[in-house]
């Protein structure tokens, strides 16, 4: 096995592209799958910036490049004030590195714990946010797929943002085999192993909801197969003698919507027109809550960070460290490098060329509406030139008198 070596192309990139070197790291503010979170600091504009290490040894032990590199992908595509929004995306040989947006509001996790229910009120700007950011997603042909408390985070002004997009899929008919995500979460018929599609998000959402109303989940079990049974043995719904003090009727009947185990029954199964048309959501400022202008009724506290501070400086520990010298030494080869062919994005790069693309298709569009025009102008030009050419014609060949 030989030193790994990039291809030539690589090479003339990293003259002048995004490496973590253009960062300081300020500390760890979380622990994913595949490695730590960082607080960084881009060194030449001073912004902060959330930063996702991930060791591509671990990545291979788990199967996970398909996940990682789809999770690139569709992160280049997507960009909303309700999503946590991708910057740059690199490597070196060891690591993939993912620069979000930094939020420091914790996760709504976080703030159950500390909480365990929220307001109907409190309740209903969250559901809002998920869902306005929902509809923009799936406008895309993207369907999540592990909407949960960890993957939503609240920013400073406690709007709550989606993130992990580590599972999304792009829309597809024939998905059956698509069965990843977190029970609890878990929609029916992605347990039952089942063509599914968007329904599967709002599941999600009404679970969430009821989980704020209640300080539980709706279905719950040790495992997945007990959570799977609970659902398929009865079909939970929030009866009126249920419904909590300061809590309406409404909002009850909008999560029993939600929480249907038929997905062609669920609210969300035509789209998220009729979600936002619930009486619960009809008159809800969407418009406001796109631009920012909507007070929330939740604010996290304003303190350094909403992170665990254990987090810190805790090593990673890998549970099969046999394993994972065995994938550090395979990093060495370039066949196993080229899985992540493709991983790196500059967000500014990305917005100058598709400025470019917009620029030529606005030229292209306009040169078409000219074309006939011109085209016309120029049939009556000829026909005036024939014209005159005739005429001229005429006059020389008439005879002298």
């Amino acid at each position: 096995m030989g030193n790994c070596t990039f291809s030539k192309q690589d090479e003339q990139e990293s003259m002048c592209a995004i490496t973590r070197n253009h960062f300081s790291m300020i500390y760890a503010i979380g622990k994913g799958g595949f490695g730590k979170v960082w607080k960084v600091e881009k060194k030449k504009t001073k912004e902060l910036y959330a930063m996702k290490e991930m060791s591509k040894a671990r990545i291979i032990s788990k199967k996970s490049t398909r996940s990682v590199m789809n999770e690139r992908m569709i992160l280049a595509d997507i960009k909303y004030p309700l999503i946590v929004n991708m910057s740059y995306a690199f490597q070196d040989r060891e690591n993939l590195y993912l620069v979000m947006d930094l939020l420091t509001g914790g996760d709504l996790r976080y703030h159950l714990c500390c909480h365990r229910k929220f307001s109907e009120e409190q309740t209903r700007f969250f559901i809002a946010c998920i869902v306005s950011a929902l509809e923009y997603i799936h406008q895309k042909g993207i369907i999540h797929r592990d909407i949960k408390p960890e993957n939503l985070v609240l920013d400073s002004d406690g709007y709550v943002r989606i993130t992990d997009f580590g599972i999304a899929r792009l829309l597809k008919p024939e998905n059956y085999q698509d069965t990843s995500g977190t029970p609890g979460y878990m929609a029916p018929e992605v347990m039952c192993r089942q063509n599914h599609g968007i329904g599967v998000d709002y599941f999600a959402v009404g679970v969430i909801a009821y989980e704020c109303m209640f300080g539980r989940r709706p279905y719950i079990g040790r495992s997945r197969r007990e959570i799977r049974d609970h659902i398929l043995n009865r079909q939970v719904a929030i009866k009126k003698g249920d419904v909590p003090r300061n809590w309406s009727l409404q909002a009850a009947d909008f999560i029993n919507k939600m929480i249907l185990r038929k997905p062609s029954r669920r609210l969300g199964y035509n789209g998220p027109s009729e979600v936002k048309n619930h009486p619960w959501l009809v008159d809800f400022p969407w418009d406001d809550l796109f631009h920012g202008r909507v007070k929330p009724r939740y604010l996290p506290k304003q303190k350094e960070d909403n992170f665990d501070s254990k987090n810190i400086n805790e090593e990673w520990k890998d549970q099969d460290s046999d394993k994972m010298k065995e994938n550090t030494l395979l990093l060495r080869r370039n066949s196993v490098q080229n899985l992540f062919n493709g991983y790196y994005y500059d967000a500014t790069i990305a917005a100058i060329a598709g400025s470019k693309l917009s620029s030529i298709n606005s030229e292209n569009k306009t040169a078409k509406e000219v074309k006939p025009e011109d085209e016309s102008k120029k049939k009556e030009k000829d026909k005036n030139v024939n014209t005159s050419e005739i005429t001229t014609k005429a006059i020389v060949s008439k005879p002298n008198v």
